[in-house]
């Protein structure tokens, strides 16, 4: 199957999918696509609520796709691409919907982040964690404003740290990543289906000015994570990095 970013809407609840052949890795025009979806499903009135979710089994998020990083070559276009993140992660915050995330499989680098910038977010217990970016030579610097406001400066740096570690999606839950971890999918699809529905019930209003107050104190992100993709821009272009890149593509 080819990459997608789809937007279906039922009743109220607009449902934003997307999808990637190699354990949906995220490539710049997806991110692109991605960011400009929640965009759009953001001014349409006909949804009252978003789910973020992607598509296939026990992965939801790879993370950056390595063979478009490993193809950087120089650092202009290493800031152009991690800024992909940062303008999901922006358009996510800034969204006058609730995002309901449906994390039904692992979650790695950015995916972690996307999961991060959701307002409340289930998962199944496959759904595991991992932030590998330091084992790579890069770091997960975009990702990590949303990622501690989520799980807080020490589990954010224990992960970072224990770069090659999977953390369980217990893990995940107790450090307050998920709200719910759901025995299967089918559970977890059930448990996000009766969520949102009640969601798409209440006030509009309400549920806008709640979002607003969830994200109070995060204004400076269009700075801040632009500035965090320089970061990592640049140290993409080491040797150290790319030679760690091409053993995985």
């Amino acid at each position: 199957m080819k990459a997608y970013v789809t937007l279906k809407i039922e009743n109220k609840v607009g449902y934003i999918e997307f999808y990637h052949p190699n354990r949906n890795s995220m490539p710049s025009d997806v991110l692109s696509q991605l960011e400009q979806t929640i965009i759009d499903a953001g001014k349409n009135d006909a949804i009252r609520v978003l789910v973020l979710k992607s598509g296939g089994d026990r992965t939801f998020c790879a993370g950056a796709s390595f063979n478009e990083v490993v193809e950087i070559e120089d650092e202009d276009a290493g800031i152009q691409f991690f800024s992909g993140f940062a303008k999901v992660i922006n358009a996510m915050r800034k969204c006058p919907k609730l995002i309901i995330g449906r994390v039904q499989g692992k979650a790695v680098g950015g995916g972690v982040g996307l999961a991060a910038a959701t307002d409340y977010c289930l998962a199944n217990i496959y759904a595991s964690i991992r932030l590998s970016e330091l084992s790579i030579g890069i770091g997960p610097f975009v990702i990590e404003p949303a990622v501690s406001r989520k799980i807080g400066k020490t589990a954010m740096a224990e992960m970072t740290i224990d770069a090659e570690s999977f953390f369980s999606s217990e893990f995940a839950k107790n450090k307050g990543l998920y709200a719910e971890v759901l025995p299967t999918t089918e559970a977890l699809d059930m448990a996000v289906k009766t969520l949102v529905s009640k969601l798409a019930s209440y006030n509009p209003e309400a549920l806008s000015h709640m979002k607003q107050v969830l994200w109070e104190g995060t204004s400076h992100w269009d700075v801040l994570l632009l500035d965090r993709a320089k970061i990592s821009g640049k140290l993409v272009l080491s040797d150290f990095t790319k030679k760690t890149l091409k053993r995985f593509r």
